[in-house]
């Protein structure tokens, strides 16, 4: 079974699950590479991400689009993908006991993509992986936990918040991904 039949398989099995929290949302499982350069994982989908049924299609993912070019690459060499992969209402942010629902999912969805880099976006995904972290200071530095490099960046909504501070940090940061890449390579 290739990549592509692994993650319609991993999406079935959800849509499968009733006793995940949210199910009256519409799931919005992710997209892109199946061999993406970087594997791009936020919190939780928003209102347009729900009505569409894809991720980071809103405000927050036509700035994440923007930086994705400034990098000379499509959004289909990445793949985009949340932790949480329904909405949680009022745009709230994802409870813990949602966030652990659908963490065996993603580390599935994770272990069948096998990106060469996982950048987080927000606190929320940085977390999933480094529990100890702080989005402010350590966002734009590589780590390497469990045999995965890590990139944590600021949410791209956190940019479009503040586009002085945070959107300069958010780009300055995203901007360093190559850099990171063939540092790993080596």
């Amino acid at each position: 079974m290739n990549k592509e039949e692994k993650l319609k398989e991993l999406e079935e099995e959800i849509t499968a699950d009733k006793n995940l929290p949210l199910a009256n949302a519409n799931l919005v499982f992710g997209e892109g590479s199946t061999n993406p350069k970087v594997l791009f994982i936020g919190e939780a989908p928003g209102q347009e991400e729900d009505r569409q049924k894809r991720p980071f299609v809103g405000r927050s993912g036509k700035l994440l689009d923007k930086l994705i070019e400034e990098l000379g690459w499509k959004r289909e060499e990445v793949y985009i993908t949340n932790i949480v992969k329904r909405r949680p209402p009022e745009n709230r942010d994802p409870f813990p006991e949602e966030i652990e629902a659908y963490k065996p999912y993603l580390t599935r969805q994770i272990e069948i993509i096998d990106p060469p880099l996982i950048a987080t976006l927000g606190r929320f995904s940085m977390n999933y992986f480094l529990p100890e972290a702080k989005i402010s200071r350590d966002q734009g530095k590589l780590f390497k936990i469990n045999g995965r490099y890590i990139y944590p960046l600021l949410h791209p909504a956190a940019g479009l918040r503040s586009p002085d501070v945070m959107g300069k940090a958010l780009r300055e940061s995203f901007l360093k991904i190559p850099a990171a890449i063939k540092k790993i390579q080596k």
